[in-house]
């Protein structure tokens, strides 16, 4: 058996990554396993391109990203790998491009679509790490069942207004999201209030959970969910548990 299975760093690499592998329990190896890592991100807007955008920055060797539509002024507050310019085109593209030009040796899955029933669990397949960043429930869902069902870790996090949380899901271990969201809000919309600097903060905590995920860094928030109200600075870590009922996990 190779005692190195994950990919060597290049001297650039090592250049680059040098201070993070300065971090004490990371070092060279913990680079080397985001190197060989695979990440699936739902939606890359304010929160997952947060997400995505310091993956990349931290060395991560691929990742599939899932967003359909196009630039709407109303992203502009948040979706920071857009521009001014590029309202009415599909928002995609421009992602990719900025990810790119901060790391010309990330590999880039892109799917220019929203994660659905049919979809999720063909790009779960192409991950090690699944990130929930979707702000629709049946999305949201569907990503959930895929994950569990292939027992691929899944960071979910969401905000709203100034509050937000984020968790970590080990399939037949932890809570799922249905065990949390047994069904939708009834008053969930589309729209919602947000400020672009709270889901960034949520972005970068669950960009922490997935590189603790893959390096073995840390302490993760597998079962545990971490709740923050912004606006008082109050963060607060719930102890949550399984729901025997959940149609997706329980009884397994």
């Amino acid at each position: 058996m190779n005692p190195h299975p994950f990919p060597k760093l290049t001297a650039e690499e090592r250049a680059i990554y040098e201070w993070q592998m300065w971090v004490p329990g990371f070092g060279e190896e913990g680079q080397r396993k985001l190197k060989g890592a695979s990440v699936l991100i739902s939606r890359v807007g304010g929160l997952g391109g947060v997400v995505a955008y310091q993956l990349a920055a931290a060395g991560v060797g691929k990742l599939v990203l899932a967003m359909g539509g196009k630039v709407k002024p109303s992203d502009l507050n948040r979706h920071l790998q857009q521009s001014h310019a590029r309202i009415g085109e599909a928002r995609l593209p421009a992602v990719v491009r900025r990810l790119q030009e901060l790391n010309p040796r990330l590999e880039i899955v892109a799917v220019e679509s929203n994660v659905s029933e049919g979809s999720a669990a063909a790009l779960v397949a192409q991950a090690d790490v699944v990130v929930d960043a979707a702000p629709l429930f049946e999305e949201r869902y569907a990503l959930n069942e895929a994950a569990v069902a292939a027992g691929k870790p899944m960071v979910e996090c969401a905000m709203y207004s100034l509050e937000a949380h984020v968790t970590t899901i080990l399939p037949h271990q932890t809570p799922c999201l249905r065990c949390l969201n047994p069904e939708p809000p009834p008053d969930w919309k589309r729209q919602f209030p947000v400020i672009g600097a709270v889901s960034g903060t949520v972005g970068c905590l669950a960009a922490v959970e997935v590189i603790k995920l893959l390096t073995g860094l840390g302490q993760s928030l597998a079962g545990t969910l971490l709740t923050m109200d912004l606006g008082t600075m109050r963060f607060h870590r719930l102890k949550i548990s399984r729901r025997k009922d959940c149609p997706i996990c329980g009884g397994r």
